[in-house]
């Protein structure tokens, strides 16, 4: 793991969950946009692999504390090497405007990796599916809905 340093506006933050990692975009003052299921529930903030069943998501607006909860997170800028970041006003600009937004969810091709990548880098990709199986995909989906039941 990278070592740790504070967020500035425009990184991507990695946040480890139980058999998966949750992406979101850091856009100041303590405060990140992510991707969160549609029916999220109180304390799962998040846990955006149990949208896989209805295929829904929604962006929110949230303290990285609060997103975070009691898992570890870091910086991570991973795609810096392969592309250019876009402008970070750009990046906030469009990042801030899907706030509320309701998107279309897949582990394999819309998740919140994806999500991330696609504001800091205007390429959609998640290196977290990368070379795993569909069924893979699927029971890594399965165990983290069943988790947060």
């Amino acid at each position: 793991m990278a070592p740790f340093r504070d967020p500035e506006p425009g990184d991507l933050i990695e946040i480890f969950r139980v058999g998966y990692q949750h992406w979101a975009i850091y856009v100041g003052d303590g405060y990140v946009v992510h991707v969160a299921p549609i029916r999220d529930t109180p304390g799962s903030s998040g846990s955006s692999i149990s949208s896989v069943g209805d295929g829904r998501a929604v962006v929110k607006l949230e303290r990285l504390e609060d997103v975070v909860g009691d898992c570890l997170y870091k910086v991570n800028n991973h795609l810096d090497g392969k592309y250019e970041p876009l402008p970070v006003k750009e990046i906030i600009r469009a990042t801030k405007g899907m706030v509320g937004q309701e998107l279309k969810y897949s582990v394999q091709r819309k998740n919140c990796e994806h999500f991330v990548t696609k504001l800091r880098y205007g390429k959609s990709e998640s290196e977290q599916v990368k070379g795993k199986t569909v069924c893979g995909v699927i029971l890594m989906a399965v165990i983290g809905a069943l988790i947060l039941l």
